[in-house]
């Protein structure tokens, strides 16, 4: 009788717990659950269940990665300076909170969970606000150099970062500005004015993508990308599912799209990915369709969290091509 030892040279492991990271064609019996497991490729994307959020709300940020993130801001109602850290596995109340209280500003999201900034935002009145964190803190720094806006998209570090379009006040803005970890600039404007975006990349290599234009019935497709100096459009580039207030995350050529507000629905779980050139909808959407959400991560590893009902939801996003853990079945 052939065995696995006999076909690969050594048995199968016995662990208490699943092994990370993982390699493809890995197999393992883990004796806690009593179950034999394979490590798989994923052919589409995937979403899974993470944990809550402490203070359930909506219009939070965040930046960092999917086993190190955190959430700040937002709407409970009202505004709260509510700021969260997440392990990969349970989210932990910070001591202090952000200096002011607000939702739906922008941040640096290719920031790492210990050093970040967030700017701009709303709490009454649109704002100018940039705070600094320094992995337990935040400090207030410079304001925005422009007119003070909320529903901006937000991409970067906490030492270069850059700020783009939003709501002025009765009208959306197509500003652009870069921040160098003291003071912001203003730069080249996107091609057009929009609001309630979404955004990934990094100060020199950027995307902005979906939103709004002159109010939240007017949605655009549209995907833009930033070369350090300036914007321009990406034929073809169009975002499938047309909406505004989603959540993006990853890189320049590599990005998610995922919830969001439609014209047809208040809410939408759809999901999509950035190749660099196209869109394309990924055939698993989020189990909470929402908008007004927080998200995080790279295409690979992605995690959202807030909006929605419950207001506290988190999911963790596993990209196509990724390893993942099958339960083999035996009899």
């Amino acid at each position: 009788m052939t065995t696995y030892k006999g076909i690969n040279g050594f048995a199968v492991q016995s662990v208490a717990s699943d092994p990370s990271p993982l390699d493809e064609g890995q197999v393992w019996y883990n004796n806690a659950t009593y179950a034999f497991k394979l490590a798989a490729v994923t052919t589409a994307g995937t979403w899974a269940s993470g944990g809550n959020l402490n203070t359930a709300r909506d219009g939070v940020g965040g930046f960092g990665t999917q086993t190190s993130a955190l959430a700040f801001g937002g709407d409970t109602p009202p505004v709260t300076t509510a700021t969260e850290l997440y392990n990969g596995t349970s989210w932990t109340n910070n001591p202090t909170g952000l200096n002011t209280a607000r939702l739906q500003g922008a941040s640096s999201k290719s920031a790492p969970q210990t050093a970040g900034i967030f700017f701009g935002g709303y709490d009454g009145n649109n704002l100018t606000v940039t705070e600094s964190w320094n992995g337990s803190t935040w400090t207030s720094v410079n304001s925005m150099s422009t007119s003070a806006r909320r529903v901006l998209g937000g991409i970067g570090t906490q030492t270069a970062a850059l700020a783009f379009a939003g709501y002025v006040g009765p009208a959306t803005t197509a500003a652009t500005e870069s921040w160098n970890g003291t003071s912001w600039t203003n730069v080249n404007a996107m091609p057009f004015a929009r609001m309630q975006l979404a955004g990934s990349g990094t100060q020199t290599a950027g995307l902005a993508f979906a939103g709004t234009t002159v109010d939240p019935s007017t949605f655009t497709a549209s995907t833009e990308s930033w070369n350090g100096t300036s914007w321009s459009n990406v034929p073809g580039g169009n975002i499938n599912t047309q909406r505004s207030n989603l959540a993006g995350f990853g890189s320049q050529t590599s990005a998610l799209a995922a919830g969001g507000l439609t014209s047809t629905s208040p809410t939408t779980g759809a999901t999509e990915l950035w190749n660099g050139t196209t869109w394309t909808s990924n055939p698993n959407n989020m189990a909470t369709a929402r908008n007004n959400l927080g998200g995080t991560g790279t295409q690979s590893l992605g995690l959202v969290f807030g909006a929605g009902s419950p207001g506290n939801a988190t999911e963790e996003f596993t990209g196509p091509g990724s390893p993942v853990t099958r339960t083999i079945t035996t009899s």
